[in-house]
């Protein structure tokens, strides 16, 4: 087992971690820009967050597809994110090999959906002795998902989260099954909801995934009421013009005023359990 690294603490005092950021990092002044605006919102809320944006998303519906800015350029603006800001940071790896390097800037290394049966990914991601945030699958069962866990739990590394992002719904759709929070924190585990890839609709556009953004507000809230550690919101200044996962992204008016509707009812049901 590698030498583990010293974490900031996240979900030690019941408050709501907040994970948010754009899709993908699309540019320097595209993420120091809604970084900015997430750190003056948490501040304001006095709640916890983590700023997040993919270096490369391979997992794109066509050839054409916007990945990113690759992984050296990709962390160097993490990596200035997190200097400037002071805001602990997280990506995903979607290779063994690529866990180390990410892991020098990441504060959360992030497994996504469709790897998370992946062995040599997660045992590579756990030996990182960073958090981990394993991203169920659209194909998973909840209960299944503690198999990953064990596989981060094996490098002697418990820094690890799962996240609720929808399961497949027949051709192009999702659903959020809300029991799968509670089975999922059943493990023992901090958990997750992804608000916002949970409404996307995969593929939808034919050459890229569309998304139905109304709905982000209503699951946040009835995921807070069934009980979370986290929510992750895609944030984006101009959804429009987003270069990744536009539909779904929610611009700043409407974060604020969904995160605010999360924290209270969160706060709730957090004194009554």
């Amino acid at each position: 087992m590698k030498k583990q690294r010293k974490n900031f603490n996240i979900f030690t005092d019941g408050k709501l971690l907040l994970i948010a950021g754009p899709c993908v990092v699309e540019s320097r002044s595209l993420c120091l820009e809604t970084a900015e605006f997430l750190l003056a919102l948490s501040r304001r809320l006095g709640i916890k967050l983590v700023f997040k944006a993919s270096y490369d998303k391979a997992n794109r519906s066509s050839l054409s597809s916007f990945r990113g800015l690759g992984m050296d350029k990709g962390l160097q603006i993490l990596a200035e994110v997190k200097e400037k800001l002071g805001l602990p940071t997280l990506t995903d790896i979607h290779e063994a090999g690529q866990a180390a390097e990410a892991a020098k800037i990441a504060d959360i290394v992030q497994i996504p959906a469709f790897l998370c049966r992946q062995t040599s990914l997660l045992i590579e991601a756990g030996e990182t002795g960073r958090w981990v945030n394993i991203k169920k699958g659209q194909f998973m069962a909840p209960a299944d998902m503690g198999n990953a866990v064990a596989k981060i739990l094996s490098t002697g590394n418990r820094n690890v989260m799962l996240t609720e992002r929808g399961t497949f719904f027949g051709y192009n759709n999702l659903v959020v099954d809300m029991r799968s929070l509670p089975i999922m924190r059943s493990l023992g585990i901090p958990v997750v909801f992804d608000a916002t890839h949970s409404v996307q609709t995969p593929g939808g556009l034919g050459h890229a995934s569309g998304g139905q953004r109304e709905f982000v507000a209503p699951l946040a809230r009835a995921a807070a009421a069934v009980g979370i550690d986290g929510l992750f919101l895609e944030v984006h200044p101009r959804p429009a013009k987003a270069l990744s996962d536009g539909p779904n992204s929610l611009p700043f008016k409407d974060a604020e005023k969904i995160i605010k509707q999360v924290l209270d009812i969160h706060e709730i049901q957090r004194k009554n359990t």
